[in-house]
């Protein structure tokens, strides 16, 4: 499942997460890559864990947590906090597939990736390539979305990011872990509650099958989710 997410963020929080980056240091994103990935990784990160980071991540963690699409898709048990990259002309990420297994920064847990998101803080028309490429069962999928936008896949898929031939393309990427484990549960658990929404919409309220359907949707989560 891949869902394009329209702004996530407004362009306030673009431009404030925007200045927050341009005032400090960036490293080799090599440092928060697992050693395979690191080999494909070339770009510049803010230090996992900064106090950039925390406070950027921050304003990224309550605008999901205020939208509904996102929480219907993810259906998210655990959110790694946000990390944030910047690409530069010549810089890539070449095809790889993310680590399953996260250890979640201060809290001495760790985390299944499930799902996968990058939020894109650049204009698409500001730089060159720099796409993400998602393959799927489906062939390869090119995103470049505005600012504040974000795309939302399965960790499991083979991805990469087009060498930038102009510019700088700068966004944030995070995992979460969602309560339904199984993709195709999830992808299914999305598809009914996107449909009773739309329904109900259509009716203008509630009726004995929405309010049926909604009992089923929460039976289901009630029955499959691990928390």
């Amino acid at each position: 499942m891949l869902i394009e997410m329209p702004q996530i963020l407004s362009q306030d929080e673009v431009a404030t997460i925007r200045s927050l980056m341009e005032a400090a240091e960036m490293v080799d994103g090599k440092a928060t890559a697992g050693e395979l990935a690191a080999k494909a990784k070339h770009n510049l990160q803010l230090p996992e864990g900064s106090a950039t980071a925390r406070q950027a991540g921050d304003i990224i963690l309550r605008a999901l947590g205020r939208n509904p699409l996102f929480n219907s898709a993810a259906l998210p048990f655990r959110v790694l906090p946000p990390l944030f990259n910047r690409y530069d002309a010549g810089m890539k990420f070449d095809s790889h597939v993310d680590g399953a297994i996260r250890a979640v920064p201060g809290a001495g847990i760790r985390m299944r990736a499930d799902l996968s998101s990058t939020l894109f803080l650049t204009p698409p028309d500001d730089y060159d390539g720099g796409e993400l490429v998602i393959e799927d069962t489906y062939g390869e999928h090119a995103v470049k979305l505005p600012a504040g936008h974000m795309v939302l896949y399965p960790a499991s898929s083979l991805h990469r990011v087009n060498p930038i031939t102009r510019g700088s393309r700068w966004s944030s990427f995070f995992w979460t872990q969602s309560m339904i484990k199984d993709d195709g549960l999830r992808v299914l658990m999305y598809d009914l509650d996107r449909a009773i929404i739309e329904v109900r919409q259509s009716l203008n309220g509630d009726s004995h099958g929405t309010l049926a359907l909604t009992g089923v949707y929460h039976n289901l989560l009630r029955r499959e989710a691990e928390l």
